[in-house]
């Protein structure tokens, strides 16, 4: 039994020796004995150790959170009232299709000022759209007067503003209804405000 018994030094050969056992040695000598501190291996975790703090620490934007945009409240509008958002003096660009008031403000570029839709902006689009012609021509000259009813157009025109109504639909905001001058809800809107 004094034989099974091991200790766990560098002199466990002579050890063996000296009881006369031909067992082979089952401790390892030191330079068998592999190590996870090697250079490579303390280099390897301070990378790992830069690394996971450059993820996990609170980024310097997260202190400070960008303004949101002003909140957009449905507002009934005259063609009068439109007139203003057309995209100047930083205004928000604004247009009608088939009463409806969609604000195309983030396609300033397209919509408003030196874009190829600019006529459109803070107008009512419909007939244009319809007719895919962008000519001054095709915006309603009475402000004063009766909303365009697009009555004379025909089933193909009509489609193509459909189309379009769609595309605003899916891409901006509506904001608000277009009525003629002396509408009762234009009225009311006017006395809110």
């Amino acid at each position: 039994m004094a034989s099974d018994i091991r200790v766990d030094t560098g002199q466990q050969t002579h050890m063996d020796a000296q009881m006369g056992s031909n067992m082979p040695s089952e401790v390892p000598s030191a330079a068998e004995v592999a190590t996870i501190f090697t250079p490579i291996n303390l280099v390897l975790l301070s990378l790992f150790a830069v690394l996971a703090y450059m993820r996990l620490r609170p980024s310097k934007s997260a202190a400070t959170l960008p303004q949101p945009p002003p909140a957009t409240v449905f507002k009934v509008f005259t063609p009068p009232q439109l007139i203003p958002y057309n995209g100047l003096n930083d205004m928000p660009v604004y247009l009608a299709v088939r009463g409806h008031i969609f604000d195309v403000t983030t396609g300033r570029n397209f919509y408003g000022p030196g874009g190829p839709y600019q006529n459109f902006a803070g107008r009512d689009a419909s007939r244009g759209l319809a007719c895919g012609s962008f000519d001054e021509d095709m915006l309603t000259e009475d402000l004063q007067g009766p909303l365009d009813k697009l009555e004379d157009l025909g089933g193909e025109e009509m489609e193509a503003l459909r189309g379009w109504e769609e595309r605003f639909n899916e891409k901006y905001l509506v904001v608000g209804k277009l009525v003629p001058v002396g509408h009762p809800e234009a009225e009311e809107d006017e006395k809110k405000a």
